[in-house]
């Protein structure tokens, strides 16, 4: 529905531009919030104004954690702290996310037995890296009309590369190009 910039974002249907950061203190301008205290006990409903008092009191922030709810939940506790808290846990679930690279080796149909070898040896590495390849047959000419042979040259390479890569998607014809898509065979326990 809208567009998303850092911690803002444009909503078409309203037309302004909305925080997705959490209100705090002065920003929370509705009647009376659920309040739950600095511990995490449930205080009950009360006036913006008094809960704010309490958090100033407590030397902490009024945090609404619940907008949505009737009446909106609001927690007495530290937000920079909590902001802190936040942000390392998103590094943290950056840091564990595996990045997928796709590379590409090409052949053509008639490719000799040396260049053959050498490729699947390229093909062989980068699977013992971890990534996926994606192996491509260029035809030219009347190579088009015998699909067959690059359909061959990709068996072979699907049998020669064996236990180091599994099959991710079968040969393919893509108008001048055949391809065929290899990943890393997952390594079992020991």
């Amino acid at each position: 529905m809208g567009l998303e910039c850092g911690t803002h974002c444009f909503s078409k249907s309203l037309g302004v531009l909305i925080s997705a950061e959490a209100r705090i203190n002065e920003r929370i301008r509705v009647p009376e919030v659920r309040l739950v205290g600095p511990s995490g006990e449930q205080v009950g409903i009360v006036r913006t104004d008094d809960a704010r008092k309490l958090a100033y009191e407590a030397d902490l922030d009024l945090v609404e954690v619940a907008p949505n709810a009737k009446p909106p939940v609001a927690k007495i506790m530290d937000y920079g702290k909590f902001k802190y808290e936040q942000d390392q846990k998103a590094r943290e679930a950056r840091k564990n996310q595996q990045q997928t690279v796709v590379k590409e080796q090409k052949f053509r149909p008639k490719i000799d037995e040396h260049d053959y070898q050498t490729k699947k040896a390229n093909v062989e590495r980068f699977l013992e890296k971890g990534n996926k390849v994606k192996v491509t047959i260029m035809f030219r000419g009347r190579e088009q009309s015998r699909p067959e042979l690059g359909y061959r040259l990709l068996e072979r390479l699907a049998d020669d590369i064996g236990d180091l890569g599994v099959v991710e998607s079968r040969p393919k014809q893509d108008g001048r190009n055949m391809t065929m898509v290899f990943g890393p065979a997952r390594k079992g326990k020991k």
